[in-house]
């Protein structure tokens, strides 16, 4: 039987709520961290408090009792090494494993709730969203479920989306067309939002000396400049791009950002270029970094891709069985909206920057990419606000 849900928070007290991310990857804690910043800056009256999922469901992770490293370490470590080859074929079998212990994962998450007491749900996260869902019914018939879609479209099939009564707030038109034809969501569940969440710093970036902020990092004023993200732990067809770009005659310079990973660090900074270079580790600046480029080549990582964009850049990323199936339609929309080009594999990393570079081509996709409006942060942050009143 359901419960009857909180008692109704009056006088000074703020209201509970609680964001669910995972930190499989960085965008769903980066997304959680944003939306939660944009919220607390309002002063609001919500309490928003950003919980691990899976520090809640730490009893069932049956990778870490087995092998001694959760199902996080596992992935990440994946993402790292490149092994992403059979990502695709491995969803199957891990969505039947979190189907048989889904009466498990609901008692954790209905008993945590009971104790949190939180008037706001928010799902930040893929493949939990059915046992979420089921527990937040059985902790309360009054409180509001929502999933925040932090990648361009449910893919595969029931990542994000489940056949179920609940809010869901999605960045791109075929998102949309999914919760509301294939899953049947009503029109006043779904909130079409103009794009991916991005971090408030996205927002408050000011103007630099391109010039001299280039020649501070060794790097020429007036000669195109690319700059290499592939995420926090960076990539290893990193050095190979750089070696590709260096000895293809285009004239290009380079950013390489490794992220967190000196030991690819150490190997960018050891090769022997022919164009100017500049090796960054980690930083949170990466507003600046896109503000002194021309382009941006990597992944095609919904955060990325949208940092990228805010910040003007078209974007050159991969797209092959290597590519996590979540991503695949990135690349697709990119091309669908003539924002950046998409390589089957980074042997042809030299014809696509030159078929940036031909006259027209990168002025033409800059104003593009500065056409694109992304407020999904304070969309979002608006619509979540209201939820309460319109019921559960």
């Amino acid at each position: 039987m359901e419960g009857p849900g909180p008692a109704r928070i009056t006088g000074d007290v703020r209201r509970k709520a609680e964001f669910f991310y995972v930190e499989a990857g960085g965008g769903h804690k980066s997304a959680a961290t944003a939306l939660k910043a944009v919220m607390d800056a309002r002063q609001s009256e919500w309490d928003i408090t950003l919980t691990n999922l899976n520090h809640v469901l730490g009893p069932t992770d049956v990778f870490k009792a087995v092998t001694g490293r959760g199902l996080e370490d596992w992935y990440n470590w994946m993402l790292k090494e490149g092994w992403t080859l059979g990502a695709a074929p491995a969803m199957r079998p891990m969505h039947l494993l979190i189907w048989l212990l889904g009466g498990k994962l609901t008692r954790l998450l209905e008993a945590h709730f009971h104790a949190r007491q939180p008037e706001l749900v928010v799902s930040l996260i893929p493949h939990f969203n059915r046992y979420l869902h089921r527990a937040v019914r059985r902790y309360s018939n009054r409180v509001p479920f929502a999933t925040v879609i932090t990648d361009f479209a449910d893919i595969p099939p029931r990542v994000w989306l489940e056949r179920q009564l609940q809010y869901v707030a999605c960045g791109t038109a075929k998102a949309v067309r999914q919760a509301r034809d294939e899953y049947r969501l009503p029109e006043d569940r779904i909130l079409a939002t103009s794009g991916m969440i991005l971090r408030p710093s996205f927002y408050e970036v000011q103007p630099v000396d391109r010039a001299a902020e280039r020649a501070r990092l060794g790097l020429k004023n007036g000669v195109p400049l690319a700059l290499v993200l592939f995420g926090g732990e960076g990539a290893r067809p990193m050095a190979d791009i750089a070696r590709r770009l260096s000895d293809s005659g285009l004239g290009l310079q380079l950013i390489l950002m490794y992220g967190h990973n000196e030991k690819l660090g150490a190997r960018l900074r050891e090769l022997k270029l022919r164009v100017p270079v500049h090796v960054q580790g980690f930083t949170s600046d990466v507003p600046r970094f896109m503000q002194i480029a021309d382009f941006m080549i990597g992944k095609p990582g919904p955060g990325s891709i949208s940092e990228a964009l805010a910040m003007r850049l078209p974007v050159i990323v991969d797209c092959n069985a290597w590519t996590m199936p979540q991503e695949r339609y990135n690349a697709e929309w990119l091309e669908e909206n003539r924002l950046g080009l998409v390589v089957k594999n980074w042997r042809e990393i030299t014809a696509a920057v030159s078929r940036l570079l031909a006259p027209g081509e990168l002025e033409g996709y800059c104003a593009r990419a500065a056409g694109v409006n992304n407020r999904a942060v304070f969309e979002i942050a608006d619509w979540l606000e209201t939820l309460p009143a319109r019921g559960a």
